[in-house]
């Protein structure tokens, strides 16, 4: 069965002004129940995150100025959110989501966020609306307890994963895979074990032909266990912010590159959303409910 981690704490406690897109969260799994791809007994609501595993990965300095909401003026424009005690616990809500889809996709070959791809959070920082590396605290949880050797990260949003760079700098078991606008935030980038930085623009075609050359040779040199994918949807050529061309059918036929590529390497696959801000909120809610729809139709 599918698993999808989802809360009533993803709802994002944000002032009026900054809540657009941030409702797709709530629109994502109405849409996947309303149509019959998901019933209720796909979700599960995830708990908060024992601090101890936010500190494998992130700085416990920083963890603390975190949670005792003492982060500077300046820190906390970076990450473009008001702080607050629910913005907070929030993020270590959907950083265990993303950890149990980790633990559920070994068991049933891939688990979905609805929430996450929170790539932008360094060890020390936060930045780019991103406070805690979802992805990245999910990556050490299964190293930590022998759950994985070898982890690929697939991060297909059309924002360099800076953080997450950071984070596995030196980290030989955790490689580091970001396909992004090159132009695009952030514009001092990291360095991660391979960038693929694309033109303004780029359509369907030469974006796949780009993904389909890289990723077999990625699985063959890096031999991975278990694999995250930021499925980023602000690819879309109706995004505000991502400066790319795909179309609605392009970006799924990325979902189903991806998702094709684990079923048949038998490499256990965890899913975290990642941006998406077109205009409409309805290209945006579509273009993230047809990667749950690939996962069902391709895994079960």
């Amino acid at each position: 069965m599918l698993k999808i981690a989802w809360s009533s704490v993803y709802r994002h406690p944000l002032p009026e002004g900054h809540r657009f897109p941030m409702i797709k969260y709530d629109l994502i799994p109405e849409q996947l129940l309303y149509e019959g791809s998901v019933n209720q007994e796909n979700f599960f609501a995830p708990s908060p995150l024992a601090e101890n595993y936010i500190t494998n990965t992130h700085l416990p300095t920083y963890w603390q100025k975190l949670k005792n909401l003492n982060l500077s003026p300046s820190e906390i424009r970076k990450t473009g959110f008001p702080l607050s005690a629910s913005l907070v616990e929030r993020e270590i809500v959907i950083a265990n989501g993303t950890i149990q889809c980790a633990l559920y996709a070994q068991k049933h070959g891939v688990a979905m966020n609805v929430a996450g791809g929170t790539h932008h959070a360094f060890s020390d920082r936060g930045e780019g609306f991103c406070l805690l590396n979802d992805v990245a605290i999910a990556s050490n949880y299964l190293i930590e307890n022998n759950l994985a050797k070898r982890i690929l990260i697939v991060d297909l949003d059309v924002h360099q994963g800076n953080g997450t760079a950071e984070i596995f700098r030196n980290n030989p078991q955790v490689f580091t895979f970001s396909m992004h606008g090159g132009k695009n935030y952030p514009l001092q980038k990291e360095k991660s074990d391979l960038d693929i930085a694309l033109p303004d623009g780029i359509t369907d075609e030469p974006y796949l032909t780009i993904l389909q050359n890289t990723l077999p040779t990625l699985l063959e040199k890096h031999q991975p266990d278990f694999i995250f994918y930021i499925s980023g949807v602000d690819v879309l050529h109706t995004d505000k912010l991502g400066r790319l061309g795909l179309t609605l059918e392009g970006c799924k036929a990325r979902d189903r590159y991806v998702l094709e590529t684990c079923y048949r390497n038998r490499i256990p696959l965890a899913i975290s959303m990642g941006g998406g801000y077109s205009e409409r909120i309805a290209d945006i809610v579509e273009a993230h409910c047809n990667t749950f729809r690939l996962a069902q139709e391709i895994f079960f």
